[in-house]
């Protein structure tokens, strides 16, 4: 007793000193005691908030005659009293204890280890670390309204996790508030204020310098941002040289994000420019679409040019809710020209498609080629000409930076100007709404006539079938409708389908059947397409579950407007699938046109996608080897129909983990054949101007020369494979020892005959070793940068179900070199980038 009497006094005497900067295991820090790092710039410690007598653990400057609390445990779980404890366990968790000993607050850290330590980091940085000082817990992980020098706010792409700032509720209630500070990884990504859910203030698209208004200038050159943005996550941090500057940025209670400076001569904190939002142009959407916001001005906005005022009586009265519109409607059968707008923040990039590799030049090709591009620019102002940044809807939030700003090319009608540089512009496509209404009134035509044939035929009609018919509306683009009388939709919990009949030029006499729903139909079966229902999200649009009464499960793929895919790959995704039949590939039970909305809705299949499972740590164990091999030999057999067995040659062009549907026995289907291609007789591949697919799966001659062929699948299916046996993508795949892909380093080990290594770990207990090694060696046999050496599907099937010796493969594609590109988000998967360049037509 006595000992630890000595132990105790000694603890607390190293405290008064502030010389401890660790609290001890089972020894707690009580109220009116502290920690200071050992630097003595920060404080761990009990405080209570301007008038309040609740009491808080939080973390503040010690070196400050004012007292700044820049992180706080338990905000949302305060103390009535001062007989709280800070405990440390042997299991390497904090916890906060009330004085009757229950936990209202812990460290909750996911990885433990012995011999851990609680340390109070002279950044401001409280950690829990190992003996090899990894950290397995750290309040930078869990900001409150202040960001320090050397933390890192953003988004953890691959699990989701969030790092924010958020105000405080009150000076005296530190628990959180209405405004955070957050990024958007949707298109570019963008930080935002946010009021709840509201917008408040959007800092505008990373430049390769800074945020266009972000608090993101020190008024000295002794600082520098780290901004990150990869498959992996979206990030930025600031860090100083001088250390013996106090620096940090708020998420005040009015909802502005503030950088401040403490003065030792003032005795006070300095708020310095960059503050956000600083005016009424700051304030997202201030003068809504299609205008400029300019604070010097005496009426803040205006319209761009060829852009006229929605509601001029508003407008004239400062009311500018309703935004801007075209003087003239774009024709895409027209000629158009781009309008160059210098020195303006950029427009919310939520609905905008980029690429790093993209000169202005050709960004300039890619928006006149698709009809719904309406603006682009490069993002980076640090000297380089490579980046292109694209938008497909309503240009919103821009304002004059002056000198400070970026230029934006916006498309125009070239028929307002006769002096527009109008010999560059290329013809451009006819647009969706009235390509989609020309095939929709040849459709129409064609089954009127064939169903006069029918009734012709048909000598007498069974009385069930009369009582049976209602009328159902085809489809509804720019005004076009189409009636005609088919059987309901599951009526009478019949189950029965309609068909209705399309006409292809690959065959006249044998048309594919496609149900086809009413649109209220489907509003009904995914409740008005509630965000519940919601499954996720591609190139092609959201992607619903929905219930048919009387009827199955169904998965509704519904158009975005901001979809760069539109009416072609609609009707080659209808006509293809409905041609194929096959159990590896994905069921289409029918589509949906009525107005914008175009929909196609499929068998839903409970397990999602393959990449759903393959790249989450928890759920890729649910995927053993038996069910692996069967996935694959499941996705073999798919694409060998297509490619052989189908009375179509079909090249599927975009085969992808999040393109390989799961059903209830894990059996794989192919999905997603909007981007497909057809071939008749002996025809085996062809080349196009119009690319498309996604970065990490292509082959290299398509991506780089636009030839594909089956090879291409080929290709694709051998990166799969190895993402499979790994557990890795290809794209963003990272070794320390080379900058090689997956591909690359799966080639290295395989010639160093440890290609086993690479295996995911849960797979090993469950795995047969020689089909591993089997499967690994054909991969890398489908992913040979030649095509003419990649084998057959057919072959492949043989390779993987037999013991037939195989060639040893050569050099993989992309191999000289990791292919990259930028990076965007979609919901369906955060990791891919699809792209489609659109030719001209």
């Amino acid at each position: 007793m006595e000992a630890i009497n000595i132990h105790f006094f000694l603890f607390f005497i190293l405290i008064l000193y502030g010389a401890a900067d660790t609290i001890p295991v089972d020894q707690p820090l009580t109220d009116g005691n502290t920690i200071i790092s050992s630097g003595g710039k920060f404080e761990l410690g009990f405080f209570s908030p301007g008038t309040s007598r609740k009491r808080y653990i939080g973390i503040w400057f010690s070196k400050v005659s004012i007292q700044t609390v820049v992180w706080v445990a338990n905000g949302d779980s305060p103390l009535n009293d001062r007989n709280g404890m800070l405990n440390f366990t042997r299991q390497g968790i904090l916890t906060l204890l009330n004085g009757s000993g229950h936990v209202i607050w812990s460290s909750n850290a996911t990885r433990y280890a012995q011999n851990s330590t609680a340390q109070l980091l002279d950044s401001g940085n409280l950690v829990v670390r190992d003996a090899t000082v990894n950290y397995l817990w750290q309040s930078f992980d869990y900001p409150t309204d202040t960001s320090l020098p050397g933390m890192e706010v953003g988004i953890d792409l691959k699990t989701g996790f969030r790092r924010s700032l958020w105000s405080w509720k009150s000076t005296n209630d530190p628990s959180r508030g209405e405004f955070t500070w957050t990024f958007d990884p949707h298109g570019f990504p963008q930080p935002f204020i946010m009021n709840g859910s509201i917008e408040r203030h959007r800092f505008g698209p990373w430049n390769g310098l800074g945020f266009a208004s972000a608090p993101s200038r020190l008024p000295s050159p002794g600082y520098k941002y780290t901004y990150v943005s990869n498959p992996e996550k979206i990030s930025i941090m600031y860090e100083l040289t001088d250390s013996s500057i106090f620096a940090r940025v708020v998420m005040q209670l009015d909802g502005v994000l503030q950088l401040s400076l403490w003065n030792n001569q003032t005795q006070n904190w300095d708020n310095y420019f960059g503050s956000a939002p600083a005016d009424d142009c700051d304030i997202y959407s201030r003068c809504h679409g299609y205008s400029l916001c300019n604070n010097g001005n005496s009426s803040i906005c205006s319209c761009l040019d060829q852009f006229e005022p929605k509601n001029p009586t508003e407008w004239a009265r400062e009311n500018w809710s309703s935004g801007c519109v075209r003087k003239t409607t774009l024709n895409c059968q027209k000629k158009v020209k781009f309008l160059k707008y210098p020195g303006i923040k950029l427009p919310d990039t939520r609905f905008s498609w980029y690429n790093q590799g993209v000169n202005l030049s050709t960004c300039e090709e890619l928006c006149l080629r698709n009809c719904s591009c309406a603006a682009y620019a490069n993002p980076d102002i640090t000297g380089t000409n490579e980046g292109c940044l694209l938008w497909f809807d309503e240009l919103i939030d821009i304002r004059d930076l002056g000198a400070s700003g970026q230029d934006i090319y916006i498309k125009l009608d070239s028929s307002q100007s006769e002096n527009s540089s109008v010999e560059k512009v290329k013809k451009l496509r006819i647009s969706l709404p009235l390509a989609a209404s020309i095939l929709l009134l040849a459709l129409c035509l064609i089954l009127y006539i064939k169903q006069k044939k029918k009734k012709k035929k048909k000598k007498k009609k069974k009385k069930d079938q009369d009582q049976d018919q209602d009328q159902i509306r085809f489809g509804e683009v720019s005004g076009i409708f189409c009636l005609r009388p088919v059987k309901s939709l599951f009526s009478s919990g019949k189950g029965r389908k309609i068909s209705e009949m399309f006409y292809t030029n690959e065959s006249k006499d044998e048309v594919p059947d496609v149900p086809l729903f009413d649109f209220a139909t489907i509003l009904d079966a995914t409740d008005n397409f509630s965000l519940n229902n919601k499954l996720g999200e591609g190139g092609f649009g959201p992607v619903y579950k929905g219930m048919l009464k009387e009827g199955p499960e169904i998965a509704v793929k519904r158009l975005s407007r901001y979809s760069t895919q539109g009416t072609d790959e609609f009707m080659n995704e209808v006509i293809f699938i409905a041609k194929l039949q096959h159990r590896n590939l994905v069921k289409l039970l029918g589509c949906c046109i009525q107005a914008e909305e175009t929909m196609l809705i499929y068998e839903y299949m409970p397990n999602s996608s393959l990449d759903w499972f393959l790249f989450d740590r928890d759920r890729s164990l649910l995927l053993d080897w038996p069910k692996c091999f069967h996935i694959i030999n499941g996705i073999v057999r798919g694409l060998l129909y297509l490619h052989q067995d189908s009375r179509l040659r079909i090249i599927h062009r975009d085969l992808k983990p999040s393109n390989v549907l799961l059903d209830i026995d894990m059996n794989p289907k192919i999905s997603d054949f909007g981007t497909a291609r057809s071939f008749g007789g002996n025809e085996t591949g062809a080349r196009t101007t119009r690319v498309v697919g996604t970065y990490g799966y292509m082959s290299p001659e398509y991506a780089a020369e636009g030839k594909f062929s089956v090879k291409s699948d080929v290709y694709s299916f051998g990166v799969l494979v190895l993402e499979i046996l790994s557990g890795k993508r290809n794209r963003g795949f990272f070794h320390p020892d080379h900058h090689h892909n997956l591909l690359g380093h799966v080639w290295i080990l395989f010639r160093e005959g440890r290609s086993l290594e690479l295996i995911n770990a849960h797979l090993r207990e469950s795995s047969n070793l020689s089909q591993v090694q089997r499967s690994f060696h054909v991969g890398l046999l489908c992913v040979q940068h030649c095509p003419e050496d990649r084998p057959t599907m057919a072959s492949v099937l043989l390779m993987l179900s037999s013991d037939i010796p195989l060639p040893l493969p050569k050099e993989p594609g992309f191999f000289t070199k990791a292919y990259s590109s930028s990076s965007t988000q979609g919901e369906s998967s955060v990791n891919e980038i699809s792209i489609t360049m659109l030719d001209a037509r």
